[in-house]
This record gives structure tokens, C-alpha cells and sequence, in this order.
């Protein structure tokens, strides 16, 4: 079985007979040695439309057409590509971006983050022009996990037509909005499909990006203040308060409690400050706006979170604090989260 091989002319010849033989792409993918994707991209290449003698048409295969299409390519494609026989490098851009859903520029930070070393390198615009010329044997366009976004005019943020429950983000301290320090959180919920009650929790710390996402079972403030006690169980009352500094949130129902968000477990102290955006102004969450398309990368809009457990949830928590970032040098928000939270043991 040959693999990473251009089609010859005489492979041409033959596909042009198989198919007038009525052949299926598979068998002739099979009888070639080549990946069925090949030969659909080949007779798709070589496609037009014949006009038989009693003036129907029908769409049939012309070696000719595809031969020049090749030809054009080759003259138009300019230097040899990089990547050569590098089959190492192939096969793991092709496993980080099919299998793991990373970004193409995410693919080449992981080879930096886990500091490896092969005969080729690519800079992320040649790799993204590899997968739209269709280098690779699987990776298409349709396995990147984001396209190009337009990019949206910053909105105002608009008036509230009453007070929020808790203290409002434009009291918010502005060194908090500078993310120069540790411990500023943002919370929001990802809904599943509609009549589900399933949803996840999911909070992301500012300054890192780490992300803690946690299932609950609905859309209530009840629910809400649960997660957190929890939360606060795990990293222990005194810790949480250093941790957790402050929690920005939106003035959805779930966020209504906001005396339950702030205060601890005993009833007494004061765990956390909570801030709420303005009306229908996600940007002043970005932080979790942008961790939420990594959450749909896995969970799509319309999912029933009540079907996914808590094994999958802290799993897609860890792909999304071991993702190679470029605003660390690729490095990952649980390298820095990790390296705040042990300077805080040591100090405390």
C-alpha cells in the first residue's frame, strides 16, 4: 500500500476505464494503493459534463483535464513544499488538529511545548496554504476547528433599565481590567438543547485563562452557590479567598444570589467580591466568551449535558488548560496557573 504518492498519467488512464466500467472510488482506490479521498479529489479534478448523441449529458471523468489541472498547479504552487518526506511531522499536525481539534497554529505551538524536533518547520500561514492545497492525506478545511471570524465592532455597553443584584463592573478596581494581577475570575454557564437542565459551570481566571468548568444539574442560583461551596471545600476557605479574589459575572438569573457567591461556607466571612457586566455586553467577559468556543469545539450547540458526566467535563477542563497558547509562548494556562497557586502556598 503506497501512501503520500501523486497520481501518474497512466493512473489517470485507468480511472478513466474504471469508471466507464462502473467501478466504485473505493476499488479503484484499493487497486491503486492510494487513499479513497485520493481518488474522489482526482475525479472530481478531472469532471465534466458530456453531451451524448440523443442530447442527454451526464458528468464523466477526463484524464486530459485532470492532467492539466495538475500541470497548471505545479507552475502556479512555486518553490517545492517544505515538508518534503517529513511523514513524522505530517502524521502529528494531522493528530493534533483531526483528533485533538487543535488550531493549526495550536498544532505548531505543541511542538515547541513539548520541545520536538523535526526535519521540517513551518510557519503557521504556509502550514494553513498546506491544508487548502490539500498536501496532507486527511486534513482539509473542514477539519480545522475555528475558521476566520470577521471581526465585530466593540459594542457600548448598554443602559440597565434596573440596578444588579451585587455591585456593578463599573466600580470594578481598573487594575483588574489590565489582568496585572492574579486571582480575577469570569463565570458564565453553556447551556445544552433546550428542555434539557443539564448545563456547565464554567469560570475562567483572567490573567492565565485557566478554566474550571463544572457540571450542575440546572439553571439556578441554588445550583450556582452549590458549585462554589464545593469549590471552596476543594481549595480549602482561606486559600479560595486568595484564589478568588473576584467573580465577574452577567445578570443572568443564575447569578442572582449574589450574598450566596460572597459569602464562605461558615456563614460569616466574606469569600469573594462579585461584579455584573452591563446588559447584554458578553465582552466585558471575553475571557469566557473566548473559552466557550473551546467548550463547543467539543459540545456543540444543541448537546444534552445531562448525558455527559463529570469524567468528561474535568477532561475537556484539562484540554483546555494544556491547549499551547501564543499570548504565553506557547506555553499553557496550567503552567501558569500552577506556578501563581504554588508562589501563593509559599508565601501563605
Amino acid at each position: 500500500m503506497r501512501h503520500y504518492k501523486t497520481l501518474t498519467w497512466t493512473d489517470r488512464l485507468k480511472i478513466e476505464a474504471w469508471q466507464k466500467a462502473k467501478i466504485k472510488p473505493q476499488k479503484m482506490a484499493e487497486m491503486l494503493g492510494v487513499h479513497f479521498s485520493t481518488v474522489y479529489r482526482e475525479l472530481k479534478r478531472g469532471q465534466y459534463e458530456h453531451l451524448n448523441t440523443d442530447y442527454t449529458t451526464e458528468m464523466r471523468y477526463s484524464p486530459d483535464k485532470a492532467e492539466d489541472k495538475k500541470q497548471n498547479f505545479l507552475r502556479a504552487k512555486g518553490p517545492d513544499l517544505k515538508i518534503g518526506n517529513d511523514m513524522a511531522f505530517a502524521e502529528f499536525v494531522e493528530y493534533w488538529i483531526s483528533k485533538e481539534k487543535y488550531s493549526p497554529e495550536a498544532a505548531l505551538g505543541k511542538i515547541k511545548q513539548l520541545n520536538l524536533n523535526f526535519k521540517t518547520s513551518v510557519c503557521k500561514q504556509t502550514l494553513y496554504r498546506y491544508i487548502e492545497q490539500g498536501v496532507f492525506l486527511t486534513l482539509t478545511n473542514n477539519s480545522l476547528p475555528v475558521k476566520k471570524n470577521k471581526k465585530k465592532k466593540k459594542a457600548k455597553a448598554e443602559k440597565a433599565a434596573k440596578p444588579p443584584k451585587g455591585i456593578s463592573i463599573e466600580k470594578r478596581p481598573a487594575m483588574i481590567a489590565e489582568r496585572s494581577s492574579f486571582g480575577h475570575w469570569e463565570m458564565d454557564c453553556v447551556e445544552g438543547c433546550k428542555r434539557t437542565k443539564g448545563l456547565l459551570l464554567v469560570l475562567t481566571e483572567r490573567l492565565t485563562r485557566y478554566e474550571i468548568v463544572r457540571k450542575i444539574k440546572d439553571k439556578s442560583a441554588k445550583s450556582v452557590v452549590s458549585a462554589l461551596n464545593a469549590l471552596e471545600r476543594e481549595y480549602g476557605s482561606r486559600l479560595f479567598s486568595i484564589v478568588f479574589k473576584t467573580i465577574t459575572v452577567d445578570n443572568g438569573c443564575e447569578f442572582s444570589d449574589y450574598l450566596g457567591i460572597e459569602t464562605s461556607l461558615n456563614g460569616k466571612n466574606k469569600r469573594t467580591v462579585t461584579y455584573y457586566c452591563h446588559p447584554y455586553s458578553s465582552w466585558e467577559r471575553g475571557s469566557n466568551e473566548n473559552q466557550n468556543k473551546m467548550v463547543r469545539r467539543h459540545y456543540p450547540k444543541g448537546c444534552d449535558f445531562s448525558k455527559v458526566t463529570q469524567k468528561q467535563v474535568t477532561k475537556l477542563q484539562n484540554w483546555i488548560n494544556d491547549y499551547p497558547r501564543k499570548l504565553f509562548n506557547y506555553s499553557s494556562s496550567s503552567d501558569l496557573f500552577e506556578a501563581y497557586l504554588n508562589e501563593i502556598k509559599t508565601v501563605s
